[in-house]
């Protein structure tokens, strides 16, 4: 079993990369849902991701419907990243064989992923009231860790 990181129509290929290299380093699958802001093989890219890109473990799928019909997740695996989401990141319970699911860098989640699917959001809380995201790429990290408490 293992957990996987979906990435909803990214943009920024620096954040791809570094997002990769975390797959990489806690032995997570990157899922990539098209259009993506860039072209897989962008040199910032690898960049990012350094030399352990040809590591990652990585699946592209056309759409987000074209994920769901092929993956065929079940309802518990997902957990939705939004900062306006009601529940924090620390509540869940994540089984190994979880899908976290981040939206774009500058629009989030589309209302068509994020709307029937409210009820499986989280955020990252955060105590400053100056801040109100995270980037991409540590935003992530940190989830990524913390589905894996306990786990290791």
């Amino acid at each position: 079993m293992s957990i996987h990181i979906v990435l909803v129509q990214p943009e920024i290929p620096g954040n791809t990369g570094a997002v990769g290299r975390t797959c990489v380093a806690l032995d997570m699958e990157l899922v990539l849902i098209h259009p993506l802001g860039f072209e897989i093989s962008d040199k910032r890219v690898k960049r990012s991701g350094l030399d352990y890109w040809p590591h990652v473990r990585m699946a592209e799928f056309a759409s987000w419907d074209a994920f769901l019909s092929e993956r065929a997740p079940r309802e518990d695996q997902l957990f939705l990243f939004e900062e306006y989401a009601a529940r924090s990141f620390y509540e869940p319970e994540y089984p190994g064989d979880a899908y976290l699911v981040f939206g774009s860098e500058t629009k989030g989640l589309p209302a068509a992923i994020a709307q029937p699917l409210a009820h499986r959001m989280v955020h990252l809380p955060m105590r400053s009231e100056h801040i109100r995201s995270l980037n991409l790429a540590n935003t992530v990290t940190a989830a990524a860790y913390q589905a894996l408490r306990g786990k290791f």
